[in-house]
């Protein structure tokens, strides 16, 4: 919604909808959006993989976008149920009872709209090359709705300060991008300060650009066959496919990476949160 307002685009039309177990943190998630103006949601208490809450005419409700940070790696959940799920979202398989990451991704590719959906989810580095999940890596690669897989740096986030990647699919990918996967290795667009680490502004509109682009550039990412990725036996870590990728090398020149056009208007965006603060 900030996006679209940001843009000056459609976004009275946008529905957001939402589900979390935690009621505490879903009770959070209302509050935040009526604070923000948004009364057009349905935020939903309850376990996403047990017992899903949007269902329409007897499936699985089916979104445009879905962004999600699921839970790490929980042991916790019930597998056997999930085998045999009556919403048919185990595509890919049935996840080991210790790691329930592709339960939650299989969960969020069920939902996503056939004509246009997409998504972009929070994980663990784990889920891109752990033996016990090679299969439903597979799987995955064969259905040809991975997109890109961005693989970003070390404590970014309060809760964790293990490296994480995001994983972005969609369904109806551009001709241009299928079979084919972008590999973007991030790990070192990671601004420290006061103790925090953070992505600046240049680090933002560098990614989204390279992930627009979608073409290889050098030491930061590569555009890889599926064919290339089934070769290395369906691994999808970052440093097998993007050079360099796994050193500890300078940072990346993001100045040679972004036109002068763009460099400009980080400039412009950083000069009106400066005056803003001003006033």
């Amino acid at each position: 919604l900030d996006y679209l307002k940001s843009q000056g685009l459609e976004y009275r039309s946008v529905r957001v909808y939402g589900q979390e177990v935690n009621p505490i943190t879903s009770a959070i998630a209302r509050m935040n959006l009526y604070l923000h103006g948004v009364t057009e949601f349905s935020i939903q208490k309850g376990d996403t993989l047990a017992d899903p809450k949007f269902i329409r005419n007897g499936r699985l409700a089916r979104f445009n976008v879905v962004l999600a940070n699921p839970p790490y790696s929980i042991k916790t959940w019930n597998r056997e149920k999930f085998a045999h799920d009556v919403w048919s979202r185990n595509i890919l398989g049935t996840p080991p009872q210790g790691r329930a990451d592709y339960a939650f991704i299989q969960h969020i590719l069920a939902s996503m709209d056939e004509t246009n959906g997409r998504c972009a989810i929070l994980l663990p580095h784990g889920v891109l090359n752990r033996l016990e999940e090679r299969e439903m890596r597979a799987e995955l690669v064969k259905l040809d709705w991975l997109d890109c897989i961005l693989g970003i740096g070390k404590n970014l986030f309060f809760n964790s300060p293990m490296e994480a990647c995001v994983l972005i699919a969609n369904r109806n990918k551009p001709a241009s991008h299928r079979g084919k996967v972008l590999f973007v290795a991030a790990k070192h667009l990671v601004e420290r300060k006061n103790g925090e680490s953070y992505l600046t502004d240049d680090h933002i509109r560098l990614l989204a650009k390279t992930y627009h682009d979608f073409e290889t550039v050098e030491g930061l990412a590569t555009v890889v066959t599926n064919e290339m990725i089934q070769d290395k036996d369906n691994s999808l870590s970052v440093n097998q496919y993007v050079a360099g990728s796994d050193d500890d090398g300078e940072a990346v020149d993001m100045d040679a990476l972004l036109s002068e056009g763009e460099r400009a208007a980080t400039r412009a965006h950083k000069a009106r949160g400066a005056f803003g603060n001003l006033v």
